[in-house]
């Protein structure tokens, strides 16, 4: 008797037929006269604006041009982009030496293969990857963008982020090739698997720091030019400020709102007062006083540049606000996670590091996509304060001789840099949603 076996036929989405269009749009466009005259406006005024938009910056535009002058004898009625073009290096670089440019593409290239491993599937140990970004790479970017001296601490730091990056690196490579961390491969190239685990400890810790040794006597020979900060701008130093802020707000806001919910008294009440005050001011005025308050609690001859001070400004205000963010997700977690932690016999830490903090950061996604994008923009306030970020840069261009007058130009490119790059951040955001399986995929 033959056994025939069943095969499944993959089932297709059915065509969507032209009468499903048309019945959709009758449904929901024109099902009454009052709906189908406010569809009509609403094209018009779609169609107005779109070729208004379309006609300024595109048709009648001038892209090309030594001044606003030309600009104008080109065409009266459209965008005058040879501003923006001519001042592209000083909106992405502000005033950073031309010379020295390629230390904030090379910087902006290591973080990008640093963060790489994090959206391979098969690499692992994902949270030490994260970690070391957050740890060593503004230390490496740092020395790579300002150059000048090194001190003892820096040639530590910027050394372990040597080791930090390469470990990074080939721990993403064998996971990729032999689907196996970097630890395992190695005790197993030297034949240590039946080791002791203490045994395999050492020898991991072991080559760790013969390798930091040796990308410590490799860093002694490095010279970088010294560059001030008075030259950082553009949009590199809104991302200088705003890439501190979010790497450094979240692991704050924890603090703070694990302090929030503590059961020691002088905890949670330092840490509700220390909230509650930068809650109730705007950032400027957190700003201006981060720029003339910080100098007189430092010791003497301790000076912090102005822009240390307002990355330090940023990073507690936004910590604050992320505290909150992360004390409502702690509070939807059922009281029943925590009794069950405590059944199995973990500790308070051990709580809230492997049960409640996960899921609660799961659910606060939106809300922390949210705030980083906020905070992304908000950098922009410290243009009042004298710092030429983004913002700044864009407004000077008015201010040069050749495009004197010139103010929709840069600020319309501006909006188009802050969308792209908002709009980024929002979709990643819901595909972590989806990944996690935080919310409903639509």
């Amino acid at each position: 008797m033959a056994i025939v076996k069943a095969t499944k036929t993959p089932v297709r989405p059915a065509p969507i037929s032209e009468t499903s269009v048309f019945g959709w749009l009758q449904k929901n466009l024109f099902s009454s006269a009052f709906n189908t005259a406010l569809t009509l406006f609403t094209l018009f005024v779609i169609y107005l604006t779109v070729s208004g938009v379309y006609g300024w910056g595109f048709v009648d535009a001038t892209f090309e041009a030594e001044n606003r002058r030309e600009c104008y004898d080109n065409s009266l009625t459209g965008a005058c982009w040879a501003g923006v073009i001519d001042w592209f290096d000083n909106i992405f670089y502000g005033r950073y030496p031309r010379e020295e440019i390629w230390r904030i593409n090379f910087g902006g290239l290591l973080l990008v293969l640093w963060m790489a491993p994090l959206w391979m599937s098969r690499v692992k140990g994902k949270i030490l990857v994260g970690a070391s970004v957050v740890v060593f790479y503004p230390f490496l970017a740092g020395y790579l963008f300002a150059g000048g001296d090194k001190g003892l601490f820096m040639q530590i730091m910027v050394s372990g982020a040597i080791v930090a990056f390469a470990i990074n690196m080939a721990n993403a490579v064998v996971s990729v090739l032999r689907n196996q961390g970097l630890d395992a491969f190695v005790i197993q190239s030297l034949g240590k698997n039946t080791a002791p685990d203490k045994t395999q400890r050492n020898i991991l810790l072991l080559l760790t720091a013969v390798t930091f040794v040796a990308a410590f006597l490799w860093q002694l020979s490095w010279t970088a030019t010294g560059v001030s900060w008075t030259k950082w701008g553009g949009l590199f130093l809104t991302l200088v400020i705003s890439g501190i802020g979010i790497a450094s707000a979240l692991p704050g806001g924890i603090i703070l709102a694990l302090g929030r919910r503590s059961k020691l008294p002088i905890v949670r009440i330092l840490s509700t007062g220390f909230i509650e005050v930068f809650r109730s001011v705007p950032l400027i005025t957190v700003l201006f006083m981060a720029t003339t308050m910080f100098p007189l609690f430092m010791p003497e001859g301790f000076v912090l540049n102005k822009l240390v001070q307002v990355i330090i400004a940023v990073v507690l205000f936004n910590a604050c606000y992320m505290a909150e963010t992360v004390r409502a997700g702690l509070q939807a977690i059922p009281k029943g996670q925590f009794e069950g932690a405590h059944t199995i016999g973990l500790g308070y830490w051990g709580t809230m590091g492997l049960i409640i903090m996960p899921q609660a950061l799961k659910h606060m996604i939106p809300n922390i996509v949210g705030s980083f994008i906020g905070l992304l923009k908000d950098t922009t306030l410290v243009s009042i304060i004298g710092l030429f970020d983004i913002l700044g840069m864009l407004r000077s261009i008015s201010k040069d001789v050749p495009w004197l007058g010139l103010h929709k130009e840069p600020l319309v490119f501006g909006a188009i840099l802050f969308f792209i790059i908002c709009f980024a951040m929002s979709k990643y955001s819901r595909h972590l949603e989806v990944k996690l399986s935080a919310g409903r995929k639509h």
